[in-house]
């Protein structure tokens, strides 16, 4: 599942767009299938969403929950491609772009009546 926050002027009008690059990113760096997309947009009010320094209205949070298994190269090239698709195709900057993934256990998930760890019709590897 992947969350993203940002502020509701700037993150309404480009959250199929940018709904899109993200799922273009995990289908390419983690070969996830096209019908695996759980995203939920976060539109804050501006008065919600304090941000850091050096940052501008556009400043957009990504996060991505994760089953485990994942190597750290095939992490970090998930996060490089999200700064640059991002940056290319929506327009956010890097520095406007916040990027973390959470990993948990496989048994710490739940879906289509039971955990992670028990599923064995997953159409995408975990271990890559």
């Amino acid at each position: 599942m992947i969350l993203i926050y940002g502020i509701r002027e700037h993150l309404n009008p480009i959250k199929a767009q940018l709904s899109d690059v993200i799922h273009g990113c995990m289908q390419s760096v983690l070969g996830m299938p096209e019908d695996k997309r759980a995203h939920r947009f976060i539109p804050m009010d501006a008065e919600d969403f304090y941000y850091p320094g050096g940052r501008t209205p556009a400043y957009t949070v990504i996060e991505l929950n994760m089953m485990e298994g994942r190597s750290i190269e095939t992490q970090k090239a998930l996060i490089k491609a999200l700064f640059s698709r991002v940056h290319s195709e929506v327009g956010i900057s890097p520095v406007d772009l916040e990027v973390t993934i959470n990993e948990q256990p496989a048994h710490c998930w739940g879906f289509r009546g039971m955990t992670g760890d028990e599923a064995r019709d997953l159409n995408y590897k975990v271990k890559v």
